[in-house]
């Protein structure tokens, strides 16, 4: 497929910040929808009383629908060649976040008193359909990073704008549920009770979690409304009707993808990110409920913590430009790989000394992360045009979806992997927020190797697998015709 350059021959507005806006709406738009994802085992171990072995293994069957569900819908978008007003990109985002309104709800449909059966049914099918339209709108979400520019300054901008929405999505539920949806447990005479160590127990309030999975979907659901009026496509592709289309094979897509090495690389190194973020924020939320026992301050601590996410986005376009986005990265990684130690050997006690500790090192180590996440759409966009040149096809959904594909891998299988340890460690869910202190410690160091794992793995998919430095990508744009 040949591109076509739209901006200035044919009048369309110059990249400014509304595209950067824009942008960072969408990622704000899927964040309202996948930040209830880390409660989604407290919810389900402690107030629906689901078994934590049980819970464990649903989380991994339904990867086996992701495993249908992001491949074929990719597969769909880059198959599909009808003409629409403004872009099918833009087309299928909006389909999707319709579905979004209400299901990200499903997951949190408050039945604690039904029957076994009868909630597994509803995980199951809750989980399914909620993936299935977060992948409909979040593939070619990603996908329109590499048709807005092809500028590598501009593509780092909305990379790092991404990150901005991806930050506060998380941040208005991360600071503002831990207080709605966390509260004292009392007897029948509501007298708050007390743990072995005369700390209040405190258990999750599954209702309020579903009436606010609600009030999040719309919000994400405007979001993306926002974001689909205000964004402008200056790169297009060159669309052939009549042309015979060779029928997709799983194995030959697959094949292709291993064979892109940028892909891989950023691929392996979200998989680590999210096995930070995801795979660790049921541990995350034991530690603070059991160990530093007060889960309402858990956000507001993560969100100081994503400090350094934020000062560094408005840096992101000029250092990239500058240094190069893999060489970034991979200096970002290795911060977080830093901090993953010191959590690891400091003495993080379970008093304000060690609270502070923590979170010195979690503002150390969400510097390296913020460093890599500014700018890890775009290293993804260089990727697709990586497949162009390699290649001379040009497969943006397929690229997507496989690439969601690994990342919700990480974001499913992570949490269930991390769930089974936390039981190998003592962890009951049934028990709520009164677990033995045993536990508690274990929580404290399971978190701090989650981190270093996670940033080992950005490090590995950056700097040794990722391999277009500052001056391939000039050389891959020079052959392709574009700027570099």
């Amino acid at each position: 497929m040949k591109k076509q350059v739209t901006q200035d021959k044919d009048n369309e507005r110059k990249f400014g910040i509304r595209d950067s806006i824009a942008y960072a709406a969408g990622d704000f738009g899927c964040n309202m929808s996948f930040a209830l994802k880390g409660t989604l085992t407290v919810f389900w171990t402690q107030f629906m009383g689901l078994g934590d072995t049980l819970y464990a293994l649903l989380l991994i069957i339904v990867q086996i629908w992701d495993a249908i569900n992001d491949p074929l819908i990719g597969t769909i978008i880059d198959a599909d060649r009808r003409i629409y007003k403004r872009n099918k990109f833009l087309a299928y985002t909006g389909a999707g976040s319709v579905g979004l309104l209400i299901a990200g709800a499903l997951c949190f449909i408050p039945v604690p008193n039904a029957p076994h059966i009868i909630k597994v049914i509803i995980f199951l099918v809750g989980y399914i359909i909620w993936d299935a339209f977060y992948t409909v709108a979040n593939v070619p979400y990603g996908s329109l990073l590499s048709l807005i520019s092809n500028d590598t300054g501009e593509r780092a901008s909305l990379s790092a704008w991404r990150s901005v929405g991806s930050t506060l999505g998380n941040m208005l539920p991360m600071v503002i549920l831990p207080f709605l949806i966390w509260k004292d447990r009392t007897d029948e005479n509501g007298n708050v009770i007390l743990d072995e160590s005369g700390e209040a127990i405190q258990d999750l309030q599954g209702y309020n979690v579903f009436f606010a999975a609600l009030i999040m979907g719309i919000i994400g659901f405007i979001a993306f409304a926002f974001m689909i009026r205000m964004t402008t496509i200056r790169v297009t592709t060159e669309v052939k009707i009549n042309d015979t289309k060779e029928k997709f094979n799983v194995f030959k897509a697959f094949g292709n993808f291993v064979k892109n090495r940028p892909a891989v690389g950023a691929t392996v190194a979200a998989m680590g990110m999210f096995i930070g973020m995801q795979g660790s924020a049921s541990a995350v939320t034991v530690l603070f409920q059991t160990y530093f026992r007060n889960p309402q301050i858990s956000g507001v601590v993560q969100l100081f913590s994503m400090i350094p996410i934020l000062c560094f986005t408005p840096l992101a376009r000029g250092a990239a430009t500058k240094f190069g986005k893999k060489e970034l990265c991979s200096v970002g990684s290795l911060l977080s790989v830093a901090a993953g130690i010191a959590m690891l050997a400091l003495p993080i006690t379970p008093d304000s000394k060690g609270l502070a500790i923590y979170i010195i090192c979690q503002l150390v180590y969400n510097l390296g992360l913020g460093i890599y996440s500014t700018v890890s759409w775009a290293l993804m966009g260089d990727a697709v045009d990586y497949n162009e040149w390699k290649t001379g096809r040009r497969e943006e959904g397929i690229i997507y979806s496989l690439h969601s594909f690994f990342r919700k891998l990480a974001q499913g299988a992570g949490p269930s992997l991390v769930l089974i340890i936390m039981v190998w460690l003592g962890y009951v869910g049934e028990k709520g927020g009164a677990q033995s202190q045993e536990v508690a410690v274990n929580m404290r160091y399971l978190v701090a190797v989650l981190f270093l794992i996670s940033a080992v793995l950005e490090y590995i998919g950056l700097a040794l697998v990722y391999n277009l430095d500052k001056r391939t990508l000039e050389v891959m744009n020079k052959e392709l015709g574009r700027d570099s």
